[in-house]
C-alpha cells in the first residue's frame, strides 16, 4: 500500500481528496478473497442491527454492514493498525480514535431487488457523528470501477469550511439523514464527481457535503469499504449518539428493515 502524502493539499482546500491506487491489484485481490469470506462465514453470525439489506430474505440485496473490524481478526488488523489508520492520523494531524468500518453495496438496476441501487442523499457526516469539535474524517475504499453510471461519490469543494448545514429524515437505507436545503447555488457549481478503480481511496473531512447516484447500470457492481477515524481531540455526545440510535434501529424493525 502507497503512502502518499500529497493528497494533504487537496484535502485542507476542497474538503476531499483522492490517493489513486492505494491498493495496489495484489493487495486488492487478497482484500476481495477476504470480503467474500467475511460475507459468506461472518455475516451470518453478525446481529442485524449492523446487517442491512434491501429485502431480508434475498442475501443477494445486502446493502451494507456495519463495524467489520469488531467481527473478524483480519479486517480488525486492517482498520485499527493499518495503512488507512496512517492516513487518518496524516488528515487530521493528530492520533486518531478507529470508529467503524463500513462496507456499502448498491446492486445493479437490472437486480430484482427492488431499490438496491438507489441514490445516497447529500449529507454530512460529522451531523452522525455529533463531535465537538467535528475533527474526523472518512476514508472510502473502491472495490470496483465506479463511475457516474453505476453511482460513484460526488462532493460539493470547500463546503467542509462553511458549517454544518440543516439535515432531516430520509427514506434511504443506511443513511437515514439528508440535507434538507440541497441543492443551493453554491453546492451546484462545486459539486465534483469523482470516479474510482479498485484500489483508489478518497478521503474526506466529516464537514464536507458528499452524496453518491444511483447505480443506474444494468450488471455492474459498486462496492466500497469506508473507514471513519475521529481525531483524539474531538469529545462525543453520547448520550445523543445513543438516541439516535435507538431511535433508527426502532424505525428499521418497523419497516421490516432488520
Amino acid at each position: 500500500m502507497s503512502e502518499e502524502t500529497g493528497f494533504l493539499s487537496d484535502l485542507t482546500r476542497d474538503g476531499f481528496a483522492a490517493i489513486r491506487g492505494f491498493m495496489n491489484p495484489s493487495e486488492g485481490g487478497k482484500l476481495q478473497q477476504q470480503m467474500d469470506r467475511y460475507i459468506r462465514d461472518v455475516v451470518p453470525t453478525m446481529p442485524p442491527e449492523h446487517v442491512f439489506y434491501e429485502d431480508k430474505a434475498d442475501p443477494a440485496s445486502l446493502k451494507q454492514m456495519q463495524d467489520l473490524g469488531t467481527y473478524d481478526e483480519w479486517f480488525g488488523e486492517l482498520f485499527f493498525e493499518g495503512p488507512p489508520r496512517q492516513v487518518a492520523e496524516q488528515a487530521l494531524g493528530a492520533d486518531v480514535i478507529p470508529k467503524n468500518l463500513q462496507y456499502f453495496s448498491k446492486p445493479p438496476a437490472g437486480n430484482a431487488v427492488a431499490g438496491g441501487g438507489r441514490a445516497t442523499p447529500a449529507h454530512q457526516d460529522g451531523y452522525y457523528f455529533m463531535l465537538d469539535p467535528c475533527e474526523a474524517v472518512t476514508l472510502w475504499l473502491s472495490l470496483d470501477d465506479i463511475d457516474e453510471e453505476n453511482g460513484c461519490v460526488r462532493y460539493v469543494r470547500g463546503s467542509h469550511l462553511r458549517g454544518m448545514r440543516p439535515h432531516g429524515r430520509t427514506a434511504t437505507l443506511g443513511f437515514s439523514q439528508g440535507i434538507t436545503d440541497f441543492p443551493s447555488l453554491v453546492d451546484t457549481e462545486n459539486e465534483v464527481a469523482v470516479r474510482t478503480s479498485p484500489g483508489d481511496l478518497l478521503v474526506h473531512h466529516a464537514m464536507t457535503i458528499h452524496r453518491a447516484g444511483a447505480n443506474g447500470s444494468s450488471s455492474r457492481l459498486r462496492r466500497a469499504l469506508g473507514f471513519v477515524y475521529y481525531s483524539v481531540n474531538a469529545k462525543v455526545d453520547e448520550a445523543a449518539v445513543e438516541a439516535y440510535r435507538q431511535r433508527l434501529q426502532a424505525d428499521m424493525k418497523a419497516a421490516g428493515r432488520i
